[in-house]
């Protein structure tokens, strides 16, 4: 007999056979060529239990028994163990069933030269190490929310993402706010980079696996080539899905007349349309520059145009004029790119407001809130267009949408990534995609030389008394 974690990466299953099951129909071979491990063993769902089982795996033509499972067990055992653990171990032979033992020591928190101005975009680094040697890492925050936030992570085990998440967002007894947010998103990033680290596997199989070969992307600012209507052509070439562009701006120093903007910015929609042909895509921020009436105006005149996506067409703060312009207007709506945590989009999203969500990684908090928001949009039939976001962000987004069945596209500033010095390995793009790759983690490599180190934290912090139920989960103090 064979462990199972012999197999080879990637085996396709020709037989799998079980001797001895309290069903006889079931016992026998059961051949499932062209099946991947884990598909193969959903078929013992049906089942309502399962005694002494013996199953041998085969994954050749010839016949060879690679691996045997040999064991007394019930059904539930039996699909936990082979289903999740067997199957698994299929396909990542150096996969272990159980997370080593960790606990948090330190938190740093590095200055990006290069993070945009906005305190919410955030591009500065944060990495959060162990005491089995494994280091984490985030991007997102600010010194002052970091050092908030890290004490709260000392000493506990990184591997409980979920419920250190609950302990920032609600340590302080008043939930986290969108800068806040940031900053617990930074550290999430690391949590999970740890323990896809810890596992041997990408993120995107602790979430579910993929659902996508690769992520279509669109451009914000693609380079120009000349005209408008050639900028777009180029940019649909270059394998982008779409080309996005904005409502027009005024010349430097000149008011802004929502009026002449919506006239002209008509004008270049019109070009750019030409430019991708009636095969390609584009899109439209409205950047919140305009108010109902002339949000309505504008989507009507372009609609015949069919924008992929329209962005933003008001301001974010009061989300129930949504409604109102949902009324008016037939043109998709995406929105999302202001807001944090779930309970800022819920509504749009319940009552189909809007088709798109652009909320983003690290702003809503993370891994975390974010893959419980791309349930809520699955739900109710939402797609997923995130707002471009930092490096370390955007990788992290690419590990969540690429396990979600909706539509996604994703957005890239430019022709794509440009080089970055503290990042040696980061996310795989080309031709205007994003791929998924095998490196474990986020799939990022970190070097702090050309970043500044701003802070360092040890000690473990407890600003209010913190109450548990009877089960260990948390509730509120």
């Amino acid at each position: 007999m064979y462990p199972v974690t012999q197999l080879k990466p990637y085996s396709v299953l020709r037989r799998v056979q079980v001797i001895g099951s309290a069903y006889p129909n079931f016992s026998g071979s059961h051949t499932l060529d062209g099946e991947d491990a884990f598909g193969s063993f959903f078929r013992f769902e049906f089942l309502p239990r399962l005694s002494f089982v013996h199953v041998s795996i085969v994954t050749n033509p010839t016949g060879n028994v690679n691996s045997d499972i040999f064991s007394h067990m019930n059904r539930r055992t039996f699909l936990s163990s082979v289903g999740a653990g067997a199957a698994v171990a299929l396909t990542r032979p150096q996969l272990h069933a159980d997370l080593r033992k960790m606990k948090i020591t330190r938190v740093r928190f590095y200055q990006n030269p290069r993070s945009r101005p906005m305190f919410n975009q955030s591009f500065h680094m944060v990495t959060v190490e162990t005491d089995a040697g494994i280091t984490g890492i985030g991007e997102g925050g600010s010194r002052d929310t970091i050092a908030e936030c890290a004490g709260m992570l000392i000493g506990d085990d990184p591997s409980r993402i979920d419920a250190l998440w609950q302990l920032v967002y609600r340590g302080h007894f008043y939930p986290a706010g969108r800068e806040k947010l940031d900053a617990l998103g930074a550290l999430d990033l690391a949590l999970w980079d740890i323990k896809g680290k810890a596992l041997g596997v990408p993120v995107y199989e602790l979430l579910g696996g993929q659902s996508r070969e690769h992520i279509e992307c669109y451009s914000t600012s693609f380079p120009k080539k000349g005209s408008l209507k050639e900028t777009a052509r180029a940019c649909v070439e270059a394998g982008f899905r779409a080309f996005r562009t904005s409502v027009a701006e005024p010349p430097d120093g000149a008011a802004f007349n929502s009026h002449q903007m919506v006239r002209k910015t008509y004008d270049e929609c019109v070009e750019i349309r030409e430019g991708v042909g009636k095969d390609g895509d584009w899109a439209i921020d409205y950047h919140t520059r305009l108010d109902l009436p002339d949000a309505i105006r504008l989507s009507t005149l372009i609609e015949p145009l069919e924008p992929y996506f329209c962005e933003d067409l008001l301001r974010s703060e009061n989300t129930e004029v949504y409604r109102e312009l949902r009324a008016h207007v037939k043109v998709p709506i995406a929105v999302g790119e202001q807001f944090g945590d779930r309970w800022d989009v819920n509504r749009l999203v319940e009552q189909r407001l809007i088709d798109y969500a652009r909320v983003s990684i690290p702003n809503v908090g993370g891994i975390t809130e974010y893959k419980k928001i791309t349930t809520l949009c699955e739900t109710h039939y939402v797609g997923l267009i995130p707002h471009f976001t930092g490096p370390v962000g955007e990788a992290a987004l690419a590990h969540v949408v690429t396990t979600f069945s909706g539509p996604v596209l994703m957005e890239i500033l430019g022709a794509g990534p440009a080089p970055e010095p503290h990042l040696p390995a980061n996310y795989d793009f080309r031709n205007g995609k994003i791929w998924p790759n095998r490196r474990p983690g986020l799939g990022v490599e970190f070097d702090p030389k050309p970043l500044q180190l701003v802070l360092e934290v040890t000690e473990r912090t407890r600003p209010i008394p913190l109450f548990h139920r009877p089960d260990g989960s948390m509730t509120n103090w």
